[in-house]
């Protein structure tokens, strides 16, 4: 059936939605829409008789600094009546918001929260747009390439004010010399 469906589908999905590329990678199907048309695509994945993807099961981000738009989000769709899973991706760029698809599928409203505080990519019309995974003074997207890995704030406790105190993040480490032995260079075995 899958199989089936793919060669059978594919043909007439270009000639109905405004798609830019079909990629078939291990038998799973991507479509690459432009953000102008992610909705109708997605309504009409959705709602069409011969699809049904009635289920968002994911939206997700990745991020290539050197491209010229470096986010690609990724709708995972997923038709139980036809067993079938497709992707739809759309790029972008950190100035450039994507659409909010919350009012045609309700769970998108926790992924592009999600996506939102990992990467920093905005999606305009949503309902509440916040931080779900990191503190809300946080500074910074951690799942972009060039966020350090160190972060720029570390949190520590302060004896002295008796509670936690934020601080910038210092790299910097003194020349150690080490003057003992191992204690493996020590044993002797017979």
């Amino acid at each position: 059936m899958n199989n089936l469906f793919i060669a059978e589908n594919l043909k007439v999905i270009t000639k109905v939605l405004p798609i830019l590329k079909i990629q078939i990678h291990q038998k799973e199907i991507s479509l690459v829409v432009k953000k102008d048309h992610l909705l109708t695509v997605l309504l009409f994945l959705k709602n069409h008789i011969k699809y049904q993807f009635k289920i968002l099961t994911c939206i997700s981000g990745v991020d290539s600094p050197s491209n010229k738009y470096r986010f690609k989000v990724v709708y995972e769709l997923l038709s139980v009546r036809y067993n079938i899973r497709l992707r739809v991706k759309v790029l972008t760029d950190e100035l450039t918001p994507v659409e909010s698809c919350q009012h045609i599928f309700a769970a998108a409203g926790w992924y592009e929260s999600e996506t939102w505080d990992m990467y920093g990519i905005f999606f305009s019309n949503h309902s509440n747009l916040t931080r779900l995974l990191t503190d809300y003074g946080f500074e910074g997207y951690p799942l972009r390439k060039d966020f350090p890995l160190s972060g720029f704030v570390e949190a520590s406790y302060d004896y002295t004010r008796k509670r936690v105190v934020n601080d910038r993040v210092e790299l910097s480490q003194e020349y150690r010399a080490f003057k003992f032995t191992s204690p493996w260079e020590t044993l002797e075995l017979n």
